[in-house]
């Protein structure tokens, strides 16, 4: 590869992270309804012709949102590495991420909330956020199954079950976040007591 081919590819991988931030940054402001890629290759100082080479349809821009919110989300985990940690200690960590989403990466909740609204009514949507919310999901899942093999979770609990309700709670809770008279770190707490084996004894951290 040549130095202007590399130099070509990284604008380029420039301009699609542009114009994903410049199109998360609508949505926040006025929902997915009032997305237009006028108003995105406004904001990142291109012509709309040059939008549609790097994002030719919705699909394609939607998906690049998505992408860019999946990768946030790897790199708040990765500042928590879960390497050596007991399910119970990880799953604690998901839990701080999700209070640390609330706290300091709002913009991230309301864009998934937004998505996840709409994939109801928008199969295209659908399609795209749904993988997101399966990888989070079974994140929840292999942290409940292992936990039952090491001790720490009620034996007969449902690792399928459990991460549903986690994450249906969370979700429900963020979108509520505004107007709900619980704090997260309660909802937490309750969850949290729900599963374990002893959570008398495991108050203490």
């Amino acid at each position: 590869m040549t130095f202007e081919q590399i130099n070509r590819r990284e604008s380029g991988e420039d301009r699609r992270l542009a114009i994903a931030q410049a199109a998360r940054a609508i949505i926040v402001e006025k929902g997915l309804e009032g997305l237009r890629t006028r108003d995105i290759a406004a904001r990142v100082g291109i012509n709309v012709a040059t939008l549609h080479y790097h994002v030719p349809s919705k699909e394609a821009l939607i998906a690049l949102v998505a992408e860019t919110m999946r990768d946030d989300f790897k790199a708040q985990s990765a500042r928590r590495p879960r390497a050596g940690k007991s399910a119970l200690e990880r799953l604690r960590l998901e839990f701080g991420d999700a209070i640390e989403l609330v706290e300091d990466m709002p913009e991230l909740v309301y864009l998934m909330t937004e998505l996840s609204d709409r994939t109801r009514r928008d199969p295209v949507i659908g399609a795209i956020v749904k993988p997101l919310y399966i990888f989070w999901r079974d994140q929840f899942v292999e942290i409940f199954t292992t936990g039952l093999a090491e001790g720490a979770f009620r034996p007969d609990l449902d690792p399928v079950a459990a991460a549903a309700i986690v994450t249906g709670t969370f979700a429900d809770s963020w979108r509520s976040q505004a107007d709900s008279p619980v704090p997260l770190q309660q909802v937490i707490a309750e969850l949290e007591r729900a599963f374990l084996l002893n959570p008398v004894s495991s108050q203490g951290r």
